[in-house]
């Protein structure tokens, strides 16, 4: 039976075009499903300058700011005196503004509801977080919850990266299950999307039955477009790397630079480092100690459509991440047609595999994900042909799984599925 188009009432604490990964998913989410069915938009009133610049209120929706930068200010003034050099750290602590912003986004949404406004299904899509949870259910429609991508935890293997890590916040995320056991998201959703098998994991058991696989990051198959691999490398052309992220311990820089240092004598070879972060510093004079440091482009931060040049330029795209729990460069490598190079732990090992590149087993830590850098890149430079059509493959699997077009599709018809079970 095919039912009315639902009403859907987004939340989205994050959303806006170009302010960030989590900011960008808010905002595909909400831009894309406008096209489909009628939306109002919860969201943050610090996002307001960045949509209004970007047409909004979209065609077929509205758009609720919620304001608590009274609390959020302050919270982020203190994080960041407290930890001056910690970027992950500070964006941890004030994230807790997103409680009040749950909770003064129900008590507005309550007084809308008995003034009359009325929505099908209610739709929190970020934070993408497990512990950003939300008493949206209280306004009794279906509750879908995500997708949400976190539970990743450290691999043994790399004690190093896990110190500079501060691996005790892993410890103060799991909280997050007693926060769940005072605002019930989980146990009132009605669907829970979870983007990697950590994240299934770290739901409690009695939920999981309502839990779906759904990869919380897609890609702009209009934006990331395939162009003809660069020439391939040779004695007089250098083998040309890209990576893109931000400058933090578990990025995993150190082992590429290595690699390349191991490298350079073999043959001609170039990297780009796209983005920026508190290790810039320490990185280059890592880059300078090797004798690399001319060998690499330390490009800075870059706009979408900068990242999408450097990406086709590249003949390889590395993630040597040791824990990534998302992995959106890799899918926008893929898009570009260019094979990928990363590390078998969290999203990366669940989106890509040999057939799109390459992917490094973690289990031997520093030294053996040095050697398998290597030995990868130096397979690039002696067969081309081989990982070219890796590219290739990769384009096709983002064409067919990773679209935002075809992640809409498939929400839409967990709308329908709910609202037929109503």
């Amino acid at each position: 039976m095919n039912l009315p188009a639902p009403r859907v009432l987004l939340s989205a604490y994050h959303c806006a075009p170009g302010m960030g990964s989590v900011s960008q998913i808010g905002w595909e989410w909400y831009s894309r499903l406008v096209k489909k069915v009628q939306v109002s938009l919860i969201t943050h009133v610090r996002n307001r300058d960045a949509l209004l610049q970007a047409g909004a209120p979209l065609a077929n929706s509205e758009i609720i700011f919620i304001d608590t930068e009274w609390f959020a200010k302050p919270l982020y003034w203190l994080a960041s005196k407290l930890f001056p050099k910690d970027e992950d750290t500070r964006f941890f602590f004030s994230s807790f503004d997103f409680y009040l912003y749950d909770w003064v986004a129900v008590r507005q949404m309550k007084m809308r509801q008995k003034a009359g406004a009325q929505w099908d299904i209610i739709h929190a899509v970020t934070p993408v977080s497990p512990i950003a949870l939300t008493r949206l259910y209280v306004l009794n429609h279906p509750l879908i919850l995500g997708p949400w991508n976190g539970g990743l935890k450290f691999t043994k293997a790399f004690p190093e990266i896990m110190r500079q890590e501060h691996s005790w916040l892993h410890f103060i995320r799991r909280l997050g299950r007693l926060v769940g056991l005072i605002v019930r998201s989980t146990k009132n959703a009605a669907i829970i999307l979870t983007a990697t098998e950590a994240t299934l994991q770290s739901i409690s058991a009695r939920y999981r039955s309502r839990c779906r696989p759904f990869l919380e990051n897609g890609v702009n198959l209009d934006l990331f477009t395939p162009v003809p691999w660069p020439t391939p490398p040779s004695s007089t052309l250098p083998l040309c790397i890209v990576f893109v992220g931000r400058f933090v311990a578990f990025k995993g820089i150190p082992m590429l630079l290595e690699a390349i240092a191991c490298l350079k004598d073999r043959f001609p070879i170039k990297l780009t480092l796209v983005g920026d972060g508190p290790l810039r510093e320490q990185w280059e004079n890592h880059a300078k100690n090797l004798h690399i440091n001319h060998l690499i482009t330390w490009f800075g931060s870059a706009s979408l459509t900068q990242v999408v040049e450097q990406i086709q330029a590249a003949h390889v795209l590395c993630l040597p991440s040791v824990r990534e729990s998302g992995g959106a460069v890799l899918l926008e490598a893929m898009a570009c047609a260019r094979p990928v190079l990363t590390i078998k732990y969290g999203g990366p090992g669940e989106i890509a595999d040999n057939e799109v590149g390459y992917v490094i087993p973690p289990e031997g830590g520093p030294i053996a994900v040095t050697k398998a850098l290597v030995n990868s890149l130096s397979d690039i430079f002696e067969h081309p042909e081989v990982w070219r059509q890796r590219g290739e493959t990769g384009r096709q699997r983002a064409e067919r799984l990773y679209s935002w077009d075809s992640k809409i599709n498939q929400a839409l018809s967990l709308y329908q599925e709910l609202l037929q079970t109503q």
